[in-house]
């Protein structure tokens, strides 16, 4: 089968993947579409250390094609969208509804690919750059028919991210104010969940001025080419700041926005080794730094939430996919995504 592997030097499609069945707790499920996220670019340029080779790509919809014992809620036929998080469900993080805190959902890449007899590691418990992919049940989380696969996809990674950093860990209210530093793929679902959440005023900050109207389509009330001119819209500064591009520098700017009792929330994906600085007296006055994994989201419960969202018209899907791309089109995928001409690009199979 067809799938994106990287070998420690570069990415490559190739046609000859296999993977293993379904075992107890397990579903193998047929990607129809997955998008193309920075954090797989960043497997390939270092910025995210991994064991290689490995299948690349963490944000996919399809269809289960069997399931392995145990496994009650899906079936073949079933359409599903997965999510990365591979939690054991009997932890006390997981008993406490924070599966993204999970010690076996971080970090424990297995090995259900083979490439002539060789195995493949799996990204993020997912790999959904292949034909088919392998995940644990808890992952396989089942979606309506009528939902556009390859909008769908997207929920799986992107808008759990974005929009959950709004809704679950930063719990932005009504009339609250909101500045988004990055609109790519996960600062343009942030500035959707702000607008969901009934924020005010949501000021979108990005150097590329192309993005301004999807970032407005989105729910900016603003849009800046920095963050100089973000006092003059908030003189007191933001209740919320999401930094979103993964820049130490933008982490001391979105410190410095925040209003007395406001939340820098980070989200864009830093070098393990950087580091960043702020004044400790920039913190008085209740100011807080929050990190957030993945939306500090709850896939079971969230992707159907935000599947009806988007069958309301509130939560845009379709309006994401910039542009499809068949899988072996992987090269031009990556490129449009690393000089930002794409919103999210989708690779199709």
């Amino acid at each position: 089968m067809r799938g994106v592997l990287f070998d420690g030097e570069q990415p490559q499609v190739v046609d000859d993947l296999e993977v293993r069945d379904p075992g107890p707790g397990e579903v193998l499920v047929a990607i129809t579409a997955a998008g193309l996220c920075h954090s797989d670019l960043s497997v390939i340029d270092g910025t995210i250390p991994f064991p290689v080779p490995v299948v690349l790509g963490h944000e996919g919809a399809g269809v289960v094609e069997a399931v392995g014992a145990d496994v009650s809620h899906v079936r073949p036929g079933d359409h599903v969208c997965l999510s990365t998080l591979a939690n054991c469900g009997a932890c006390a993080d997981c008993d406490r509804g924070r599966p993204t805190m999970c010690r076996k959902a971080i970090g424990r890449p297995g090995q259900p690919f083979t490439r002539a007899g060789e195995p493949l590691y799996q990204f993020a418990c997912n790999s959904a750059f292949a034909e088919r992919t392998l995940v644990k049940a808890v992952q396989a989380v089942k979606i309506p028919d009528d939902l556009p696969l390859t909008s769908a996809a997207l929920i799986g990674c992107a808008v759990l991210t974005g929009v959950g950093a709004v809704l679950n860990r930063a719990r932005v209210d009504r009339g609250d104010t909101v500045v988004v530093i990055g609109t790519g793929g996960i600062g343009l679902n942030v500035l959707q969940g702000a607008r969901i959440a009934g924020a005010a005023t949501v000021v979108a900050v990005d150097t590329n001025p192309a993005k301004e109207s999807a970032a407005r389509t989105f729910g900016a009330t603003h849009f800046l080419a920095s963050t100089d001119g973000v006092r003059d819209i908030l003189p007191t500064g933001a209740d919320h700041v999401f930094e979103c591009v993964g820049h130490t520098a933008l982490v001391r700017e979105a410190v410095d926005l925040l209003d007395r009792h406001g939340q820098a929330v980070l989200l864009g994906m830093t070098a393990p080794t950087a580091e960043a600085a702020f004044a400790p007296a920039a913190m008085f006055l209740d100011k807080s730094i929050l990190g957030c994994r993945y939306g500090s989201s709850r896939p079971q419960r969230d992707i159907p939430l935000y599947a009806g969202l988007y069958r309301s018209g509130a939560l845009l899907l379709d309006e994401l996919v910039t542009a499809v791309y068949p899988v072996e089109e992987f090269a031009k995928a990556a490129e449009d995504a690393r000089e930002g001409r794409v919103a999210r690009g989708v690779l199709t199979f």
